[in-house]
Parts: structure tokens; sequence; C-alpha cells
């Protein structure tokens, strides 16, 4: 899977996606350190353990990297920058049962907007599954020669 390449200049304004959201009671926010168990469980039965241990990486530093979509006080999204690399995006994964209703979009807009507010101009987004999500929800473009980048020899 290939890196994709984002300029944080240019993102789009999703204010409004954002309100649509709350009207459906789903809030896009920062994970708080205590909650770094719950989000475990949540990446651990809908995910894997790698993401796992990436994102409880980043969940227990201050300040946090880690974003989550919450309805009735659950997890059904998240979203981490820098678990992996500096300047990279990922992993970002939303429950299967509320796809495609723009949480995955609201918590990449949120995680590019923070690393653009910590002084990035680009992000990397990293081993790439969708590419034309990302090239449509900010206008990633594929990285030449970027496979397998970071991804190289991984434990089993």
């Amino acid at each position: 899977m290939s890196d994709m390449l984002v300029k944080l200049l240019d993102l789009p304004d999703n204010s409004a996606d954002i309100e649509r959201l709350r009207g459906k009671w789903i809030t896009i926010r920062k994970v708080r350190t205590f909650e770094t168990s719950v989000l475990r469980r949540f990446l651990l039965e809908n995910f894997n353990e790698g993401w796992a241990d990436e994102v409880t990486t980043v969940a227990a530093q201050q300040p946090t990297t880690c974003f989550i979509a919450t309805c009735d006080r659950k997890i059904i999204g998240f979203a981490a920058y820098e678990s992996t690399a500096r300047g990279f995006f990922g992993p970002m994964g939303v429950k299967a049962d509320v796809r495609n209703g723009g949480v995955g979009r609201a918590l990449l807009l949120a995680c590019l907007r923070s690393m653009r507010e910590m002084g990035y101009i680009y992000a990397i987004i990293g081993g790439v599954g969708p590419q034309e999500f990302y090239s449509k929800c900010c206008g990633a473009t594929l990285i030449p020669d970027s496979t397998p980048g970071l991804y190289v020899d991984m434990l089993e």
C-alpha cells in the first residue's frame, strides 16, 4: 500500500458536517488519558492489535494526538496522528455500522487541522487503503514509489 501526501494549508471547511453530526448526537473530540483502556478495548473489538498498540501510545501522551467520535457515551470511531512517525496521519477507523455517514471525514479533518496547528504544512498518510476517500476528503495525492515505506520488516 502506498503513502499519500496532503497539503494542510488547503483543508476544506467541514463546520457544516460537524453540526450535522452533532444533530445526530455524535461528538468529535480528543480522547482523554483516563479513557485509554476504553479506547484500547474498542480497537481490539473492532479493528486489530497493531492499531491498538499504535493508538494506545498516543492516547496516553500529553497532548494527545488521537481524536474519537462518540455517540451515547460510546466510541464509534477514532483517528490518530504521529502514532508511527512524525508527520504521519493514521491509523483511523469507524465502526462498520456507522460508516458512510461523515464520521471518518470529520475525524480525518480534525487530525489534519491539529497537525497544521502544530506547524506542519504537509502530512503523510501512511499505507493507505481507501485512496479515493483521502483524495476526495482532503485532496491527498499518491507518493510515487512509497511502498513499502515505513511498513517494512514488520513483526508477526
